[in-house]
């Protein structure tokens, strides 16, 4: 049985996955001196948004100019996936907190960190596809052997753009949720920290 402490942790673990659906997840930029303000968008669960009105359009635009592919949300099935999974996660969180389930804790932790190397692992692919498979018949700028593939995480230099990807609000609350369901577990597993737990006395003890 989980203990009371343990239980909150997984509540909160529970609401910062709740955020994910009211905040970015992920943010990548582009610097260039002819774009001072930048040029950037932000990944969301179920969409892709620029992080100013005008920036996906403009940043689909300049993609033309290299022959990668439109950045189209509609058109990637992890975006409708990801509010089902992230749902199901939270509400598994939950399940552990109400019925004082360990198991269920644990399985929580796992297939949250399951669920974090598999979404760097596509991003990354992702980003691949669209910086490799490139159109170059139909590119107007064209530089043999070049690719414009952005980092999974950092800054890179991509011609005369500076390339920057970071975790948003939404990504940092998801490692919240993870610190938090671990610490859930490492908590149970102090000496007392369960709920109604009772040490036996020998009456001899008692009596001594």
């Amino acid at each position: 049985m989980l203990s009371f402490r343990a239980r909150l942790a997984l509540v909160a673990s529970a609401a910062l996955l709740g955020l994910m659906y009211v905040l970015p997840v992920w943010r990548v930029t582009l610097a260039a001196p002819q774009y001072p303000e930048g040029l950037g968008m932000q990944i969301w669960l179920n969409t892709i948004t620029g992080i100013k009105p005008n920036d996906l359009d403009n940043i689909n635009n300049l993609n033309h100019y290299i022959g990668m592919k439109r950045i189209v949300p509609e058109s990637i099935p992890e975006l409708r996936w990801m509010p089902v999974i992230v749902g199901v996660l939270a509400g598994l969180a939950a399940a552990a907190a109400l019925t004082r389930n360990r198991k269920l804790a644990t399985l929580f932790v796992v297939a949250l960190v399951g669920l974090a190397v598999i979404g760097l692992v596509d991003f990354y692919r992702w980003e691949y596809d669209y910086g490799h498979n490139l159109d170059l018949e139909n590119a107007i700028i064209k530089i043999p052997g070049m690719s414009y593939q952005p980092p999974l995480i950092g800054s890179k230099q991509l011609l005369n753009f500076t390339a920057s990807s970071w975790p948003a609000a939404g990504g940092f609350a998801a490692f919240g949720a993870l610190v938090l369901g671990i610490l859930a577990l490492w908590i149970d597993r102090a000496p007392g920290a369960r709920t109604g737990h009772r040490v036996r006395v020998p009456l001899s003890a008692a009596a001594a």
